[in-house]
This record gives C-alpha cells, structure tokens and sequence, in this order.
C-alpha cells in the first residue's frame, strides 16, 4: 500500500522583508527526516524583498528575456529564469495595492538556503520546493509547479526499464517535483493564507544531507529545445522577420531532407544537394517566391544566401 499525506497549517504570521523564513517554517510545521517541505514563491519573494511598487507591466520589461506570444493583454514570455510563464510570474496578489512581487531571484539557492537552516536549526534533514502557478499549453486553468528544489530527484527516469508486460519505457520521466508541488497546492489553496505545505510519504525522493540535487533548473528545456518555442502568430511573424536573433526558439536545423520536403510542398520548388561537407541545398527560385522561401527555411534552422548565377539560392543550416 501507498500513503501520501500533506499537511498545510493555518495562522501563518504575514512575511514581510527581512523575516527569517527558517524560524517561521519551523514554528508552524512538525517536519521529520524524509519530509518533502513545500514553500509557495510568494513567501519566499517577500522574505527576500522582491516586492516592488507599480503594476506588472511595469515591471514587465526588466522581468522578460524574450516574448512567447501575445493575445491581448496577456503576454507569455520567457524569464530570467528560463520559464515560460503569463507576465514572467510577476504577481499583485496578496499584497497591497499598489505592489508587485516578482519570482525569487534564484529559487533553488532559495531553497537550498531553506534547507540547510531547517537541517542547522531543526535538526531534520527534508527536501524542500519553491512552488509557483502556471498555466499549461492545450490546458485550461492552472496549477503549482516547482520553480526551486533542494535535496529532492525532481525526476524519476524510467527510461530502460520494463513495465509488467515486458515492454520498454523509451522516455518516460515523471517530473515528481511538479507533482509534488501540484498535490500540496490542493492543500494550501489560492486564499487560505497557508503559505507551506508538508509532503509525507516520498522519503525515498530526498536526497541526503549535504547533497541538494540538480534543482528545479534542470526541469526547464533549453531554448531551442522546446518544439513551442513561439506562439502560432509569433512564430509566422518572426519567421517572415527572419531576423538571426529570432532563430534560436525555433531550434536545431532540420535534416536536409526535410527541409526539401517542406520547400517542395509549401513553395513547389525542388531543392538539389550541392554535396557540400555542410549539406547545403542549392535551388532555383522565381523573385516572386524568395520571401516565403527564406521565411520558411529560417522556420527550419535554415539560411538563404544569393549565388552568382541568376535566381539560384544556396540553403545551408543557420549554425554552421
């Protein structure tokens, strides 16, 4: 049999900048060793003075490292911290009108930092997780994720091993620290003012002490990495763009060949190998076909550069 049980107090004090989040966790929780602690960002931004005045677009600008897509007035971008978030996770929630507070600076060195107190002062040796709300892609609503982790395998890895009809798991890896994260949510709640949450039978996911763990960092894709890297409207427009600092989102060059297949089914031309180390493409193409053509092989990881010889075009990948 499997047990899991979360425990979220109530009558946490408010946490204003400068408070010690140790004391505060450990005078409303009864932690044990193999305990996984679960910490909503709010408190952990506010302990640390991330709390600015002014309104989430303001903030916006300084707060983006690139921009997803647009519909509105949201905007979906991608932080400082790699993750892909509605306003880069800047919240006016739970604080006073008027203020804002943005997503710790670095939340596994937050968590860390968690940890090791409750291990110095406590005398438990748990994991812990700085969680935050997002929203899923082809997914109403939302729900917590780990932003930061400490001391926990925040990813079980399957692959190679055999479920119980012989077959093989190629790529399954459960993201525990997002589950994790996601059940506690349903325990402390959006408007409960229980800002810390105590996970209690996944012992065998803490690590031990001195040993934090990969962190929640490893948990987000590199850019270019991620097959969504723009927004279906963005995409079309910064492919038509196709200016070079746009490229990366849209990831590796493709295969040669699929990128013939796609020129000849979407513009009707056919490329040929030139048989270059580099596998460029040679083509010849009408003046009137050129811009969707290097809209779409830029789409591809991709670059169009002009020959001596009239309407030819040399395709060759972005990164070589």
């Amino acid at each position: 049999m499997s047990r899991l049980e979360i425990t979220a107090p109530d009558g946490t004090p408010e946490v204003e900048p400068g408070d010690d989040l140790v004391a505060i966790v450990l005078l409303m929780t009864s932690l044990a060793d193999g305990d996984v602690l679960v910490v909503t960002s709010k408190v952990v931004s506010k302990a640390e003075g991330r709390i600015r005045r002014g309104t989430r677009e303001d903030a916006l600008p300084g707060e983006t490292a690139r921009v997803v897509a647009r519909r509105g007035e949201t905007t979906i971008v991608r932080n400082h911290l790699g993750l892909t978030m509605a306003a880069a996770g800047i919240d006016n929630s739970n604080v006073p009108q008027g203020q804002i507070v943005l997503l710790p600076a670095d939340p596994d060195d937050s968590a860390r930092k968690l940890r090791d107190g409750i291990r110095e002062h406590g005398g438990v040796n748990v994991a812990v997780i700085v969680s935050d709300t997002a929203g899923r892609a082809w997914r109403e609503g939302q729900t917590d994720i780990a932003i930061g982790a400490a001391g926990l395998v925040v990813a079980e890895d399957y692959a190679g091993r055999t479920d119980a009809h012989g077959n093989e798991l190629a790529v399954t890896l459960p993201a525990v620290a997002d589950e994790l994260a996601g059940a506690a949510e349903l325990a402390t709640g959006k408007l409960g003012g229980r800002p810390f949450a105590v996970v209690r039978g996944r012992a065998d996911l803490v690590l031990p002490v001195g040993e934090h763990g990969r962190g929640a960092v490893s948990l987000v894709r590199p850019d270019g990495a991620d097959l969504f890297g723009y927004g279906a409207r963005e995409a079309v427009v910064r492919a038509l763009r196709a200016a070079p600092a746009d490229q990366r989102p849209f990831g590796a060059p493709a295969a040669p060949a699929e990128l013939t297949t796609a020129v000849r089914d979407v513009v009707g031309l056919v490329p040929s190998h030139t048989g270059a180390s580099d596998g460029a493409l040679m083509v010849t193409c009408p003046r009137g076909l050129i811009r969707p053509l290097t809209a779409l092989t830029f789409a591809y990881g991709w670059t169009v550069t002009s020959t001596d010889h009239p309407n030819e075009l040399r395709l060759r990948p972005a990164s070589v």
